[in-house]
């Protein structure tokens, strides 16, 4: 499946349904792959490319349901950073946060348990939040400076 004929069929997807949740999908997609097009990429990057969206299976006769296009665009996604080091928008920053939340939770646990344990926990969260916020925040901006966000 080339790019452009992806982006094509996303856009008729947009167009067939009314459900918020399938249309934020699918224009992530054409999101994702505009941001392809505009890049300059060699031939065989390209190439690279269309053979996972072929694999990808996507535009089969067999209807696909929302689930089946959300684990198509993480699988994607994956593919982006793992063979061109590519994130996307806000990347890093939901990883920071998930981690912060983490280890936040953690350290509420741990030494702010002086405190009555919900407030400790909840400090701890909200502090861990923060930080994985400013990191996340922080690596997105150097992606974006280096050109490795689409």
């Amino acid at each position: 499946m080339t790019l452009k004929k992806a982006l094509d069929y996303f856009q008729s997807l947009v167009s067939e349904t009314s459900k918020k949740s399938e249309i934020k999908v699918y224009k992530e997609f054409i999101r994702i792959l505009n941001r392809l097009e505009d890049r300059d990429l060699s031939a065989s990057e390209i190439q690279a490319i269309e053979t996972e969206l072929k694999r990808l299976n996507l535009d089969s006769t067999i209807a696909h349901d929302i689930k089946y296009y959300k684990k198509a665009l993480t699988q994607f996604e994956k593919y982006l950073k793992d063979t061109f080091s590519l994130t996307t928008k806000g990347y890093y920053t939901k990883i920071g946060i998930a981690l912060g939340m983490t280890f936040g939770l953690l350290f509420g646990v741990v030494f702010l348990s002086r405190l009555e344990r919900s407030k400790g926990i909840a400090l701890g969260m909200s502090l861990g939040m923060f930080i994985g916020l400013l990191i996340g925040r922080n690596l997105d901006a150097k992606a974006l400076s280096s050109g490795n966000m689409v």
